[in-house]
């Protein structure tokens, strides 16, 4: 039996980093793509190729062939200090729906049927999630549509395009709404990091006694999934052919306060949380999983606590190593 091929786009970033690696272990030939190499470790990829896929004579030069995955990961993208301020909006928008119109046809042109589009839980409306206790954030809750962010907005029409392209054409494109992806390997300073990364850098840096900053009352909700549960969404929905679109995503709730809490038990510190005004999103989020449970069968089985474990070793190391 042939060797089957996967393209990762977007695989010098944190999930198409660790979504290499898993393709590679699962015995496939796998051509990496992006804009930078992974920042903290070398890549698994059999081929890896710096393109920007913005271009569409690059894009079409990559999707050269009739690969049997393809993974669309590749967004311009980060945490709620780069989405929320309002001062990247337009570079979002149009970098990340100019991908999705590239990736798209050059895969239609190759005859490729099985493209995995990563979506967000950010497509969800705001009004939606203003109770941080009860978020309602159903697949089918989505419409009327009101994100609270162009990032969201840009994920929920290339959502559409991709199942578009489905109806039109006689693809088969997975649609996944991931919720707070963490785990080691990813970026955890600079501006663009998420929640848990940014919390377990902070903590790493404070001394005992100390103290850290938290935007607004800290009493904003969120569930976090580690890494490799994503993974496992991802690979069963593409392989499924089901369309979605799915959430994946933990239903452990839990509040930004309790999330630090968590990560001071890790690292052994009493730290102080001082709450200053910042970006902060909608109040309350998280992944409802009935239909992906239901439909696929999945559902994470890791508790936020051991992933968080893993993450807060590794990022103690990125910040003892600069010292």
């Amino acid at each position: 039996m042939a060797q089957k091929q996967a393209l990762v786009l977007g695989a010098g970033g944190f999930i198409g980093h660790h979504l290499v690696h898993r393709l590679k272990s699962e015995g496939f030939w796998v051509k990496g793509v992006d804009l930078k190499y992974p920042e903290f470790q070398e890549t698994d990829a059999d081929v890896f190729e710096i393109t920007d896929l913005r271009d569409a004579s690059e894009v079409r030069e990559i999707i050269d062939q009739k690969f049997d995955e393809v993974y669309q990961l590749a967004a311009d993208m980060g945490g709620a200090g780069y989405i929320f301020t309002g001062e990247n909006d337009a570079a979002i928008m149009h970098n990340s729906a100019i991908i999705n119109l590239n990736v798209l046809e050059a895969c239609r042109l190759q005859g490729i049927k099985h493209v995995f589009y990563s979506s967000s839980a950010c497509i969800y409306p705001e009004y939606n999630q203003m109770d941080p206790e009860n978020p309602l954030c159903s697949e089918d809750s989505a419409y009327p549509a009101a994100p609270d962010s162009e990032y969201g907005w840009e994920k929920l029409f290339s959502e559409r395009l991709y199942l578009s392209y489905n109806r039109n054409y006689d693809m088969s494109c997975s649609v996944a709404r991931f919720h707070n992806i963490f785990g080691p390997y990813g970026t955890w300073d600079g501006g663009k990091e998420k929640a848990p990364a940014a919390l377990c850098r902070k903590i790493a840096q404070a001394p005992d006694g100390g103290s850290i900053e938290i935007w607004g009352d800290g009493e904003q909700t969120r569930s976090f999934l580690y890494i490799s549960e994503c993974l496992d969404g991802m690979t069963r929905l593409l392989r499924s052919g089901l369309s979605g679109p799915y959430n994946i995503g933990s239903d452990e709730i839990v509040s930004i306060n309790t999330l630090a809490r968590y990560i001071m038990q890790i690292a052994g510190k009493e730290i102080e949380l001082r709450h200053i005004e910042g970006p902060l999103g909608v109040r309350g989020r998280t992944s409802d999983n009935t239909l992906i449970e239901k439909d696929l069968n999945w559902k994470p089985s890791m508790c936020l606590r051991a992933g968080l474990e893993q993450s807060f070793k590794w990022i103690n190391e990125q910040v003892k190593s600069q010292k």
